[in-house]
This record gives structure tokens, sequence and C-alpha cells, in this order.
């Protein structure tokens, strides 16, 4: 009896707790003001909650969210929505395919008003289960407190991967954490991540095996900074960069990052052998990406040959010339070597710069992030989200226009993920767009969070996100443990070219280079 009784009080304060709809409500043919506007963006049917605010001033507010199929829906009451994750998911596998519809409903001066529905298509297709980014402060020059995170897409759940703050103890301790990366979307258990300065080093995850090295070798540029991982191949190709940032005084875009010197090499897990890929002292080689075959790999590179012994004044004054184009080597499994360099893409003859070309996992289409110049255009108000046919290299069109870069494929080929300051021009926040099978992309949305207002208050950049279909499994201890290890020395093993070209260093930068005219410089650098 006393169960009884108490699942009958449950269900009255569930009853007395529930939101009915506003009856006759005046209707409006304008849309609510509402944040994140994700009015018309396709969604997948595995998304976290839509979570809303609504901006339109009123007294009271009602959000209904509801299917053909279920025309009841769910109803949340208030100016931010935080919509149950099991109603919602629910509501979802029912508009898979089809359409879910969203009413706003806000009550002023004792009337209530329905305004224009809010409709998303839902897709087939699901999201990877997981991503994962870097959360930063973009002071520039600070990094003592970095957090390396993995979400769950279908709910809001965050967990961190590593932080460096252990290592961050004083001014001469710092340590900056960058360039996570997974081997096939991490299905293997494979993925790796640089330290930089104290304890610095690339710890390397390879199924149930771990270890730390150092990429640097004497007769290479610098030790490994953008990683890709081959698909199915225990080999990592990097680019070895020296790089810096060069401050802007006279421009809204703050900064500028600046490869004063940039290779490529190819690192061997198995022998813990480096080798030269692309080493010509007037080629600026950075960004590399494989194809999902293993069999040719892509990257950028600027051509510009050095005229004095100061690089570092050259390159602040003429940053604004460097125009890099996509290039694409062919790698052969048989000889563990790489054809002639092949021009995929030639940015500069249209006076633009080309950037992190990404392969999509059917191998049709080439991703990339076309600018003004250079190669860094997260901080570039001219960057555009650009697409290419493989079959058809001289067609390129623009996907996204409004500041977007750092983009990936999910695993299925449906979903685009970049990261953009379109929101307000300071941080970055991550964007997901549904890629149809005619090559088109939809209208992006913002990453779901439980309290929208959370975007406000969050002063950190999303920086180098990255799908995963399956979640990291080494706890933070294990990888803070690994950090603290003596990192084991590479060993430098020659070309990986068939046709090997002579290596001549390049010049290092100078660390106290002269400035330019309208900028100012530091080489501290937050990959």
């Amino acid at each position: 009896m006393k169960h009884q009784l108490y699942a009958l009080s449950l269900l009255l304060i569930c009853a007395a707790c529930s939101t009915p709809l506003p009856e006759n409500p005046q209707v409006s043919r304008h849309r609510a003001a509402v944040f994140p506007d994700n009015d018309g963006a396709t969604l997948p049917p595995n998304i976290a909650p839509i979570n809303l605010r609504i901006d339109t001033e009123g007294d009271r507010f009602v959000t209904h969210c509801y299917t053909k199929a279920s025309p009841d829906g769910i109803v949340a009451a208030g100016r931010e929505t935080d919509i149950d994750i099991d109603d919602w998911h629910t509501l979802m596998q029912e508009a898979r395919g089809d359409t879910l519809f969203t009413d706003i409903y806000i009550k002023n001066d004792g009337r209530w008003t329905r305004y224009a529905t809010i409709t998303n298509p839902v897709a087939k297709e699901e999201v990877d289960a997981y991503i994962s980014y870097r959360l930063i402060q973009p002071s520039y020059v600070d990094y003592e407190d970095i957090y390396i995170c993995q979400r769950r897409m279908s709910d809001f759940q965050e967990t961190v991967i590593y932080d460096n703050r252990p290592f961050n103890k004083d001014a001469t301790t710092g340590q900056c954490v960058n360039c996570h990366a997974y081997q096939d979307y991490n299905r293997s258990g494979r993925m790796q991540m640089h330290l930089r300065q104290n304890m610095g080093g690339t710890l390397i995850i390879d199924g149930q095996q771990s270890r730390k090295v150092n990429l640097k070798t004497d007769s290479t540029l610098s030790a490994g900074v953008y990683p890709a991982w081959h698909p199915t191949l225990p080999l990592i190709a990097y680019s070895v960069n020296s790089t810096g940032q060069v401050f802007h005084t006279r421009d809204t875009q703050k900064v500028e990052v600046i490869d004063y010197g940039s290779d490529l090499i190819l690192y061997d897990l198995h022998t813990n052998k480096v080798y030269d890929i692309d080493c010509d002292p007037d080629e600026y080689e950075t960004f590399p990406a494989w194809d999902p075959a293993g069999n040719t790999l892509y990257f950028c590179s600027a051509h510009y040959r050095q005229q004095t012994s100061n690089i570092d004044n050259e390159l602040n004054i003429m940053y604004d010339s460097l125009y890099y184009n996509i290039y694409c080597r062919h790698y052969d499994h048989g000889s563990k070597q790489f054809g002639p360099r092949q021009t995929v893409f030639d940015a500069a003859s249209l006076g633009k710069s080309a950037s992190l070309p990404r392969i999509s996992p059917d191998g049709r289409y080439l991703l990339f992030t076309l600018g003004d110049y250079g190669q860094f255009h997260i901080w570039h108000h001219s960057a555009r989200l650009c697409l290419m046919p493989i079959d058809s290299m001289d067609s390129c069109r623009v996907l996204d226009d409004e500041h977007a870069s750092y983009h990936s494929w999910s695993s299925n080929g449906r979903w685009i993920m970049f990261a953009s300051r379109r929101y307000d021009g300071n941080y970055s926040r991550l964007y997901f767009a549904y890629f149809d099978t005619q090559g088109h992309m939809h209208k992006p949305f913002m990453l779901p969070q439980r309290r929208p207002s959370y975007n406000d208050e969050l002063f950190r950049s999303y920086n180098v996100p990255e799908w995963m279909v399956n979640p990291v499994a080494r706890s933070k201890k294990e990888l803070v443990g690994l950090a603290n290890t003596e990192a084991q020395q590479a060993v430098y093993a020659g070309s990986a070219l068939a046709q090997p070209m002579s290596k001549t260093p390049k010049r290092q930068p100078q660390t106290d280079g002269v400035s330019g005219a309208s900028m100012t410089k530091t080489n501290k650098v937050l990959y």
C-alpha cells in the first residue's frame, strides 16, 4: 500500500509540473529570436538535445518540439530549454529521415503568441559517437591551462583526456599540449599528441602499447607538428615547422601565424625511424593528409626563396604574399616510397592560398580552406570552406563563407565538422553540417549545449576538432604518467622518396627577429 501511495504521489507531482500548450494563441508569421539559430539546419538522429534560448522579450515562454508521428511531442517551459535526453532521442528516432518541428510561444501583457515554426530536416545517417578537441584561451602567448577533451555526441558528457596543469607550476616549467590525432577515427585505439617545452615529446598510443618519442633529429627541422596517420599502416606523416606569431597593430585580425621554415617527414612506429618526404629549402610544406586508401599523401606548400640572412624579417613583411597550393605524392606500399610531387590545386594562380586538405571517406571529394594568403586560416576573416571533386580538379566551389576553418569528415562522409569564429569574432565554436549524396552541404548547426548561454560564458576556443568512432580509452592519469617519462629518441633514416632530392638545410628563424612596420612578434606559438 505504501508503494502504491508513493507511485501515486509521483504521478500527481509530474502532472502538476507538466507544461500545457497555451490555448488560442495569436499567430505571428515572424520568427522568434532564438539562440542558436538552427532553423533549416539538417540534424543527425543521434544528436544531443538542441536546447535553445529565446531572445525575444516576454513574460513567459513555452517551446514545443514535435514530429508528424508525435504531434504532442515535447513541451518545455522557460526562456532556456533543458529537454529530457531520453524523450528527445525517442522523438528524433521518429523524425529520422523526416522532419522535426519547433514552435515558440511567448506571453506578453496576458496574451500568448505562437511564432513561425522552426523546421529541421532529420537525416537518416548518424554522426560519429564522439568528438575530441582542445579547449584553449586565445591569449596568444600563454598556455599554462590547456585541456584536450572528448565529448559524446548523443548527450552533453564531456571528459578530459589530458590537461597540462600538473606541468605548469611556475614560469620556468610551462608545457603546451596540442595536435591530438587518431588513426582511422580511433577504431584501433591508435592516437598521438604533442607536448612542448617542459617534458616535451610526442605521446603515441598504439593499442595497449604506449611510449613517448622525440621526433627531432639532427637532420630534421623540428619535432613533428601537424600529423596525419596512415589509415591502416603504423606510419604517421608530419610537417616539421619553425613557427612564430606576429601581431598586427593596425588590423582587426590581431595575429598572424607564420612558418619560417617547414618540411614533411614520415615516422615509422615499429622501427622508430624518421624519413624525409619533402625538404626543398624554397618550399614551405605543411598540413599533410592521407587519402582513405592510404595510397596518396596530400599537403600544402608555398614557394618562397629567401633573399637575406634574416628570414624572420623577410616573412614578417611579406606575410601576405605567401600563397599555399595543394599538392600530393603517391605512396607505394611495396617499396614504402613516395613518387614525384603533383599539383592538385593551384591557389596561387588565383591570388589565393589553400590550407588543410581533407579527403572524404569515399575518396570523391577534397575539402579545404581558401583564404587571401598564408596557411593559418583560423585567424583570417577571408577563410572560405571549399570543395573540389577529385575527378574534376578544375571545379572548386565555396561551401561556407563565414570564417570557417579546421574541418574534418565524419567516418560515413555525411557530416562535416568545422571551427568558426562567426558567433562573436573572438572564440571558435564548433559547427556541423550535413553533406548529402549529391555533394551539397546543408546549413550548419552549432554544437548543442545543455544551456545555450554556456557559449557566452566559455572564454575558451574549440581547437583541432576530430571525429572518433570510439572514445580514448586511456585515462588522464595514465597519459600524465606517460608524459612524465623521458622521450625515446627517433632515428633519422634518410629519404622516403623513390627519387631523393638533395637535402639543403633550411635556415632556422632568428629568435629576436626584427618586427615588420605594423607588427610586433613573439616566437611562442599555440599550435
